[in-house]
């Protein structure tokens, strides 16, 4: 919750009492406010912030987010630029500059208001109604089944759309952590893709493919404002090799499908906060890793860097050493149990370094063209998975 205003004079007002808002107000002293950010519950990480300020139209604004130095990944705010929408559609980057020997680490975010408020967010958010429209709208298309796999741990229903009549099981994942809101911006274009039906790469994708597509893996800690964890401070991309329904049942609930349906393909959609591009991380350490599966990831991974200039695969992740996969993670869990070509797609909160837009960085948008590329991709391969 937000904290009450220590300045009642003050012109400016900073709220965050809504749908994935965090933010704790420590100080307001004119239009410069000082400012915290609340960790997830029962847990040590904090990163996300989702904020309103208001002020009377043309007031520059100076918001200080200290303490920056204990979040859960310091590394990602040099360099950063906060998000920033004052009609909630759009979002562009407000100028930000991160001092990290200041207050314990602050970011310091400038923004002159064109109108009488504006919202800031450390990625453009994903609300839940934004979600329950994004699935009343896909279930509403010819071919397409809505299953509730299960319910979270405060009671919000995983929904699972499936659609396709080929044999080869495609699971497409998201928000496992919730504060990576561009993972579910990515679903959008994916499933905006798939039920186009004048797409020929998505008739030829449903012809060969049956998708198991989970938008929201975490509903609850989206809502809450947390960074990593659901309502238990679970981080559930560490949860794979054990769900169980009283940690996580969300990842439990999807594991249980996933063993009635078989997995050939699969992608977990994610955010990282410190490197300035879009790459991949495979399965290379798992324990019974076959030269064909590691060889179709491969092909798969190259294949997109020659589609879109948006990827790359110069940076990233070390891979696993052999026989080192650590299988309580989605893609490890996946590629070992179901014999899969599993990925974890990782997308910027900063901008992709290798083509930088000055007024959004990496934006909805973009993470709904590189959907587009990823099953397009996909598409071209599907004959050998």
């Amino acid at each position: 919750m937000t904290a009450p205003q220590t300045d009642t004079h003050s012109p400016l007002l900073v709220t965050s009492a809504f749908d994935s808002g965090n933010i704790v107000v420590e100080a307001i002293d004119g239009a410069t406010a000082t400012l915290s950010i609340r960790k997830d519950n029962e847990s040590e990480f904090f990163q996300w912030f989702h904020f309103r300020a208001a002020a009377p139209a043309g007031t520059r604004l100076t918001l200080r987010i200290t303490g920056l130095a204990g979040s859960a990944y310091p590394d990602g705010w040099p360099n950063y630029h906060a998000c920033v929408s004052e009609d909630r559609e759009r979002w562009g980057r407000a100028p930000s500059r991160y001092e990290p020997g200041v207050d314990g680490g602050t970011l310091t975010i400038e923004h002159r208001l064109e109108s009488d408020a504006a919202w800031f967010a450390y990625f453009a958010p994903y609300s839940q109604e934004r979600h329950h429209d994004l699935i009343a709208q896909a279930a509403a298309c010819d071919g397409v089944t809505l299953r509730q796999l299960g319910t979270s741990l405060d009671g919000r229903p995983i929904d699972c759309l499936e659609l396709g009549r080929g044999d080869k099981p495609v699971w497409l994942i998201a928000r496992q952590h919730p504060g990576e809101s561009m993972a579910e911006w990515w679903m959008e274009g994916a499933l905006d893709m798939l039920t186009d039906t004048t797409n020929a790469h998505a008739r030829g994708l449903l012809a060969a493919c049956r998708f198991y597509i989970v938008p929201n893996m975490n509903p609850d800690g989206s809502f809450r404002g947390h960074l990593r964890t659901n309502t238990k401070g679970v981080n559930l991309n560490r949860e794979w090799h054990e769900p169980s329904l009283e940690r996580s049942p969300e990842v439990l609930c999807v594991r249980n499908r996933m063993d009635e349906t078989g997995v050939a393909f699969a992608m977990d959609v994610h955010g990282d906060e410190a490197i300035p591009a879009v790459f991949l991380a495979g399965f290379e350490g798992i324990p019974s890793i076959k030269d064909d599966q590691l060889a179709l990831f491969r092909r798969y991974r190259d294949t997109l860097a020659i589609r879109t200039p948006d990827f790359q695969t110069r940076l990233g992740y070390p891979e696993a050493r052999p026989g080192k996969a650590n299988l309580s993670m989605a893609t490890a869990q996946i590629a070992e149990r179901y014999g899969a070509v599993a990925m974890t797609l990782e997308m910027p909160f900063k901008d992709n370094d290798d083509l930088p837009d000055a007024e959004q960085g990496w934006s909805p948008e973009r993470s709904m063209q590189l959907a587009r590329d990823c099953l397009a991709t996909l598409a071209e391969m599907v004959g050998d998975i």
